[in-house]
């Protein structure tokens, strides 16, 4: 009997320490291995606004459809684009004329300079001959040959003073040549805007245009869902990332069905918003009075890069969705061997 009561006792004692054991290792396993339940899917998110303003003329796509970059989502009413782009044309055209007309200015000016300069060579000659003959020639005559030449030098003056001018006309006619190359370079690009395009390959979502909308500029109209930027953040327990490092590899589990993807830690988020604002009004510390017997540990987002050439066929990756994370600590020389 006795014997059967020391087997019994030695077997409980067996059995409660192989309990504990189990208990402490799946304790340990919850409080310390880097896993998580909280992961979600994301993507990079453009928010598609047209450039300018107009009536909504076509809609190319639908709601979820998949698109690739330079794809025409939607259209603006050219119309008026069209016509600013023929009015800068025009403008540009009359601009080139005035340059033209500059030109013939200082052509023009040019000749009369030459002009001139031969009447005041001239004139000038005629007076310096009439001031040696002061003996034969009266001293109003002399008077009258000086004045000429003074006037031919002023005539000369003028002329070349004519030549600036008309080169500074040419300097402004130019300086509107390129206001109205550069008009008419936006009207071009306005006028190209008017195709709103994908800039990504992605799929759209949240589609808020129909033909007949008036769509204005920078303000967004639908968003479409990079294909190429899925990525997973998991939110880790602070008492869990010692075990986790950059370049662990990551089994993903999404919840919508048993999908296992695989993934790489990329990195994890050196700041998180405070429950507590840590200041005052008088930037004095704002201490909260209370503390919970029970603390909890804070959670921090930990990037993980999805193995998308791995992904089984026919997966589909929604932003928001929810996904268990294990991470495989040690496991980075292997995942970066596959990688290679």
């Amino acid at each position: 009997m006795k014997n059967t009561l020391y087997l019994r006792i030695a077997i409980t004692a067996v059995i409660v320490l192989i309990a504990a054991l189990i208990g402490h290792s799946m304790w340990r396993h919850y409080m310390y291995s880097p896993w998580t339940r909280d992961g979600r899917i994301r993507a990079n998110v453009v928010r598609i606004a047209p450039d300018v303003s107009g009536l909504v003329t076509a809609v190319n796509v639908v709601d979820n459809q998949q698109v690739k970059k330079g794809d025409v989502l939607f259209v603006i009413d050219r119309a008026r684009y069209e016509d600013a782009v023929e009015q800068a044309k025009a403008n540009l055209a009359a601009a080139q004329a005035s340059v033209a007309a500059a030109q013939a200015n200082i052509d023009a000016a040019k000749a009369g300079t030459t002009q001139s300069k031969a009447n005041f060579t001239m004139y000038e000659a005629q007076s310096k001959r009439r001031q040696g003959l002061r003996d034969v020639v009266s001293n109003e005559d002399i008077a009258n040959a000086g004045a000429t030449a003074e006037a031919a030098r002023a005539t000369w003056d003028k002329a070349r003073a004519g030549i600036e001018q008309a080169i500074a006309a040419q300097q402004q006619a130019l300086a509107a040549v390129k206001q109205a190359q550069a008009a008419l370079a936006t009207a071009e690009l306005n006028l190209q805007r008017t195709e709103v395009r994908a800039p990504v390959d992605g799929y759209v979502t949240n589609l808020l245009v129909r033909m007949g909308d008036y769509a204005s500029a920078a303000a967004p109209r639908l968003a479409l869902i990079d294909s190429h930027s899925f990525w997973v953040d998991g939110y880790f327990e602070e008492t869990k990332l010692p075990h986790l490092r950059e370049g662990d590899p990551v089994d993903i589990r999404l919840m919508s069905g048993g999908v296992h993807l695989h993934g790489t830690v990329e990195g994890v988020a050196r700041g998180i918003a405070g429950a507590v604002d840590p200041t005052g009004n008088d930037l004095l510390a704002n201490i909260n009075p209370t503390f919970n017997w029970v603390r909890l540990a804070q959670r921090v987002p930990v990037r993980v890069r999805i193995d998308t050439e791995h992904m089984p066929a026919g997966t589909v990756l929604v932003a928001g969705q929810t996904a268990t994370l294990i991470v495989q600590p040690g496991g980075r020389g292997d995942a970066m061997a596959q990688s290679r």
